[in-house]
């Protein structure tokens, strides 16, 4: 028989004795990723909060606005989760979670918390992208410091299966620094926000450039879809920004389920050329979140993409539906199928060199619009876009009616030049436009006999057509050619 060896002995000893170390901290009450110090918790509401400790053990927390304490028992893979009531907007407090050894959350407030989705355009930080800026974006940043706006950005990931938390990020409150990083056209809508109702705003950015919208969508939204391929779990993702249900894996199943008031969503470029398609998947998407999330059909307020030069001068007479005019059509169409839904247009705003439009101000600010009047009752101030409604047709000439005019429209004395005109043989000619109030009046001398009528229904254009209060008109067609 060998010597024992003293030294092998404790090699492994030290060795188990490590590993122990690690599944005990590794076992050690925690909380999901998007629940750190300075968060916003959705006011006047019972929330959700959740996270891991050993299995089947107990785990208590307590909240510092009531000291009500709230003892919920892990499962078997030790994951637990409760809901706690808020109270009206205020703070900072702190919520400790203990399963024998506490950890205590600092600077919480309450108040309002918004997410933000979407691709690079939501995702663009106020600072800009390389060389590409954001209007004003400086002197915004500079005045930024604000202890009532909180920001938190979820880590991009792209996953085939299904992940039960996000990577790590922290809450942040809004200063030069974390604001110049922050997506741009969501801090200009909380911004608005907190300024119009004077409570702490929270804002979650979620977004990935670039990314489908079948990205986003869960497996079970996307049976309904059978030419959607979902990836297996021993796929490999190639593209991780378009391959379905990864972003919804890693960036949205982690989150979902946090205490929010709505969601705001800019997205659609990358579905450009699938519009009759996006006219089915978008709705689709948002009655899943909206199922997922358990809060019923929370405010949906998104962005039409701006017109921009997909096209190149000699692709734009046999385009086609890859005229981006169709996919936003598709999302002006999608306002009769969203519930509780808003759309933020952008017809005035476009570039034609640039996908992404520099003036993220007015995204934001119509979106918060949206939000000020339907979701929180402030009225006095124009908030939609006007919207096509109906046409007649008499004696040659076609009268537009439109919605969401109260105050009648406007060129802003400029000449309307983006209506068109077409017959029974579907060929489009400019036509002459004239407002009459909520009304805009369109004949072409080569139309006789005229069926349809399409405004700004071009790759890229600037809309020259708004109601009083400058809130521009959706490019858009009466005929579904």
């Amino acid at each position: 028989m060998k010597p024992f060896n003293t030294h092998i002995f404790k090699s492994v000893a030290t060795a188990l004795l490590l590993i122990s170390n690690l599944n005990f901290s590794s076992a050690e009450v925690k909380p999901a990723s998007i629940f750190t110090d300075h968060m916003v918790l959705q006011q006047q509401t019972d929330v959700a909060i959740w996270g891991w400790a050993n299995n089947n053990s107990l785990v208590t927390l307590t909240s510092s606005w009531n000291k009500k304490k709230y003892t919920v028992k892990t499962d078997e893979t030790g994951k637990w989760k409760l809901k706690i009531a808020t109270p009206k907007a205020g703070g900072p407090y702190e919520i400790t979670i203990s399963d024998g050894k506490n950890i205590t959350l600092k600077d919480i407030l309450i108040g309002e918390v918004w997410f933000c989705g979407g691709q690079s355009n939501m995702e663009m930080p106020m600072k800009g992208f390389r060389s590409q800026p954001i209007l004003g974006s400086n002197e915004t940043i500079l005045k930024s410091a604000n202890s009532q706006i909180r920001l938190y950005t979820v880590p991009r990931s792209s996953v085939a299966v299904r992940q039960d938390n996000s990577k790590p990020s922290d809450w942040k409150v809004a200063n030069p620094e974390s604001v110049a990083d922050f997506s741009a056209s969501a801090y200009y809508f909380g911004k608005l926000l907190s300024e119009m109702l004077g409570v702490p705003i929270g804002l979650i950015n979620d977004s990935f450039g670039g990314s489908s919208v079948q990205a986003w969508m869960s497996p079970e939204s996307l049976n309904s879809f059978p030419e959607v391929k979902i990836p297996a779990k021993t796929d490999v993702i190639k593209v991780a920004s378009r391959t379905p249900t990864t972003l919804y894996n890693g960036m949205l199943f982690p989150v979902i389920g946090y205490g929010i008031k709505g969601a705001i969503w800019y997205q659609g470029e990358s579905n450009r050329i699938e519009s009759d398609k996006y006219e089915d998947l978008f709705p689709a998407m948002v009655k899943d979140w909206r199922n997922v999330w358990g809060m019923g059909e929370f405010p949906f307020y998104y962005v039409q993409i701006a017109p921009f030069g997909y096209l190149k001068p000699e692709q734009i007479a046999t385009a086609g539906k890859t005229n981006s005019a169709y996919i936003r059509d598709a999302q002006r169409k999608s306002l009769l199928k969203i519930p509780n839904s808003g759309m933020a247009v952008l017809m005035d705003v476009g570039e034609s060199y640039n996908i992404h439009p520099a003036n993220k101000e007015k995204v934001g600010h119509r979106l918060a619009y949206l939000a000020l009047n339907k979701t929180y009752g402030m009225k006095g101030f124009g908030y939609a876009s006007p919207d096509y409604e109906s046409m007649s047709i008499s004696d040659g000439t076609v009268a537009i009616k439109f919605s969401n005019a109260p105050n009648g429209l406007t060129a802003f004395g400029k000449t309307l030049e983006l209506f068109e005109v077409a017959g029974a043989d579907k060929v489009f000619h400019p036509a002459n436009a004239v407002i009459k109030g909520t009304e805009v009046i369109v004949s072409a001398a080569a139309v006789p006999v005229p069926v349809a009528v399409r405004y700004a229904f071009k790759d890229f254009v600037i809309g020259d057509l708004f109601g009083t209060d400058g809130l521009p008109v959706s490019s858009f067609r009466t005929d579904d050619w």
